[in-house]
């Protein structure tokens, strides 16, 4: 069972052989150079995600770590900063870890020249760890994630906003468990598979994939770079179907609204459709 670790922002994952996985998202290293060119000068910042990092590692001794998605944050090339900040990053975490493992997020262009050598680059449509599948978010996940019971993604950054009598502003991140119909899933993957899915979704899935979608919930990760804006989920039109980000979360299979939220150290706050109405 994937477990968040409060106050982290990062789930911990024990696998059947003792094998401990933490899990972290969307590093978006070099950030600070989008603010440069805006005129706004920020240090790197670089220095404090890895020490976050290595903090986790020294309190919970994983095995692995996997990165899902957005290491760093340009696009498709990689600036000055990136160049300097990834291979150091990447070669000091090395050094604590047997196995760094990315699944490439749509920031992720042009990555492996950055990275060290050790470092596992695995397909950007996800992998699937014991009954746990694990993707970036930005495109669909490989249809092999399906037979798991649980996935896991990041890319939306998920934040709830509030504003208090004097109208300032507050927003934090947090965590999001949602309801997930697998096959609902299974048949909006298929269509855009181009494939008929008949009068039996399920029963095409398994005809082309071998295995029946089995998909009970969905958790979206908060990013492990706390400098990131995020998307406020209890805004209205933030949970437009068309707003969604990312086609897992277009497809209609998971239930938004009554998504559970939690804050970072673990504390409750209702559901999306709770929230929403306070703000």
């Amino acid at each position: 069972m994937i477990t968040p670790l409060p106050p982290y922002p990062a789930a911990l994952l024990k696998l059947h052989d003792s094998t401990k996985l933490i899990a972290i998202a969307d590093l978006h290293i070099g950030w600070e150079m989008s603010l440069s060119n805006e005129g706004i000068h920020v240090p790197s910042q670089t220095p404090k995600l890895l020490k976050k990092l290595l903090d986790l590692v020294s309190e919970y001794s994983p095995d692995e770590i996997l990165v899902l998605g957005d290491v760093k944050h340009t696009v498709a090339t990689a600036e000055k900063m990136e160049w300097r900040d990834v291979p150091d990053f990447f070669s000091v975490l090395n050094e604590h870890v047997k196995q760094v493992s990315i699944i490439p997020g749509n920031h992720d262009g042009n990555l492996e020249p950055l990275l060290p050598e050790g470092v596992r680059i695995l397909p950007s449509t996800g992998k699937a760890y014991a009954n746990v599948g694990f993707f970036h978010g930005h495109q669909w996940p490989t249809p092999v994630l399906l037979k798991c019971e649980t996935l896991v993604m990041a890319h939306v950054h998920p934040v709830v906003v509030f504003r208090d009598p004097a109208g300032f502003r507050v927003q934090r991140q947090v965590w999001v468990k949602a309801k997930c119909d697998g096959n609902k899933l299974s048949e909006s993957l298929l269509r855009k598979q181009r494939i008929k899915t008949g009068n039996n979704p399920s029963s095409t899935f398994q005809e082309h994939y071998g295995t029946r979608p089995q998909v009970r919930q969905l958790f979206i990760m908060p990013s492990f770079n706390d400098y990131l804006g995020g998307k406020p989920l209890n805004e209205k039109r933030a949970m437009k179907t068309e707003a969604m980000t990312g086609p897992v979360l277009r497809s209609g299979a998971v239930n938004m609204n009554s998504a559970e939220v939690y804050m970072l150290d673990g504390t409750p706050l209702g559901t999306i459709e709770q929230l929403r109405a306070l703000s």
